[in-house]
């Protein structure tokens, strides 16, 4: 092959190639979303309070141990002889969450999924402050629990 040989192939592969390339189209749906100030990382970049509640949901359901058992003992059996009561929170938010439950001698941080319900048991008769970040949300509710109590959230 000649010089001119090689050019001409070159160009009918580039040409061809191109030709083969298809375009590819995504529809992408732009949702509202209400913003809050970014915050900076520890490593410089900044992230929304919605990215922070995410990476804590994520590393919480890592180790967090569920007391499945001792709520549903509480709500159908009541705890009239018992110290401590349970506590249920239903997420209706399309984001996970971290709800924190903290009294009086108790502290607690509860991951829960978008859409799940998430339940612990707390010492009786004492106020709790609940809160928790729900899509860009804060959620934040004082409440005083003598008994099961149960509340919901939603975005």
């Amino acid at each position: 092959m000649n010089t001119k040989d090689v050019k001409a192939f070159l160009i009918l592969f580039a040409v061809v190639a191109l030709n083969s390339c298809e375009a590819t189209h995504h529809k992408t749906v732009s949702t509202p979303v209400r913003r809050s100030a970014p915050a900076i990382s520890n490593t410089g970049t900044r992230t929304t309070p919605a990215n922070q509640t995410e990476i804590e949901y994520q590393t919480l359901s890592k180790t967090y141990k569920s007391e499945t058992a001792a709520v549903l003992t509480d709500i159908l059996n009541g705890s009239a002889d018992q110290d401590k009561t349970s506590v249920t929170v239903e997420n209706k938010s399309r984001c996970n969450m971290v709800l924190t439950i903290s009294g009086n001698n108790y502290f607690k941080k509860v991951p829960i999924a978008a859409g799940k319900i998430g339940a612990v048991m707390v010492p009786k008769n004492q106020n709790y402050n609940l809160s928790g970040m729900v899509c860009n949300a804060v959620y934040q509710k004082t409440k005083f629990v003598s008994g099961p109590h149960r509340t919901a959230v939603s975005n």
